[in-house]
């Protein structure tokens, strides 16, 4: 049985973590398959949107298989935090939006998978930062994402207390979206999809390109990566389909050229 689980439909890719007896842990391997489908979504034309979810009903993941970090030398857990850094590096850098369908818990690693993507949708669940309840500190971008997310002092206060949220207090900190219940998560996720769909997809690609490396530069910087990625819509197909089908009065038919 594959841990991780990935079909593309309607442009929409779906990646489960499939390993639900231990809540969707990550151990080494599953890292790897992954980091080897993420980097399969990235440079694939027919993905436009991203959700990711997990397996059964109890957990989106619990981060870390702590059965197999016991049995590893320093070294291998040096290799295993480098490992999910780089991968959930690697979704925080997708150019197709990203949709974290969270199902169940979400701690440690798995709610640092969330942070990695561009919307959380949760089900009534509990989610945090726990790692230093185990005598270690986030290692998958959470000390970073948390505080770019809800600002520094309410990310200190939750990573220093390795507190566990609910859904609903996470809503209201601003770090999920939207919270539903289980048997319209994934309905939901694709309601999300389908809305970002309806768009341009290069233009698409292009916002959340000019919104992410705009972020942590001054306001000039910003709006010259703006300006730079408006640059890549100009030529395109899909632009002047826009205008033909308005004045068609007809819905566009983008085709991502």
């Amino acid at each position: 049985m594959s841990s991780i689980l990935y079909e593309v439909k309607n442009h929409i890719a779906y990646v489960t973590l499939n390993r639900p007896d231990v809540l969707n842990c990550f151990n080494y391997d599953t890292l790897k398959k992954l980091g080897e489908i993420v980097e399969e979504i990235h440079h694939d034309p027919e993905v436009r949107v991203v959700i990711f979810t997990g397996a059964g009903e109890k957990a989106f993941s619990a981060g870390a298989d702590l059965k197999e970090r016991k049995t590893l030398t320093e070294n291998e857990v040096r290799r295993n935090v480098t490992k999910i850094r780089d991968v959930f590096t690697a979704v925080d850098k997708l150019p197709q939006p990203t949709i974290a369908a969270m199902n169940g818990y979400a701690f440690g690693g798995g709610f640092e998978l969330a942070l990695a993507c561009d919307f959380r949708i949760a089900v009534d669940t509990k989610m945090g930062l726990t790692e230093l309840g185990w005598a270690i500190i986030p290692g998958a971008g959470g000390t970073q994402r948390l505080p770019r997310l809800i600002g520094q002092a309410k990310a200190m206060e939750l990573i220093l207390t390795a507190q566990k949220l609910s859904s609903d207090e996470a809503l209201q900190y601003g770090i999920v979206n939207e919270v539903v219940s289980s048997d319209k998560l994934i309905e939901t996720a694709e309601q999300w999809a389908e809305r970002m769909l309806k768009n341009g997809p290069i233009a698409l690609k292009q916002a959340k390109y000019a919104i992410k490396q705009g972020m942590n530069v001054d306001l000039e910087t910003g709006l010259n990566i703006e300006a730079k990625a408006y640059e890549v819509t100009i030529p395109t197909k899909d632009r002047v389909e826009a205008l033909v089908a308005f004045s068609e009065k007809r819905p566009p038919e983008f085709k991502g050229e």
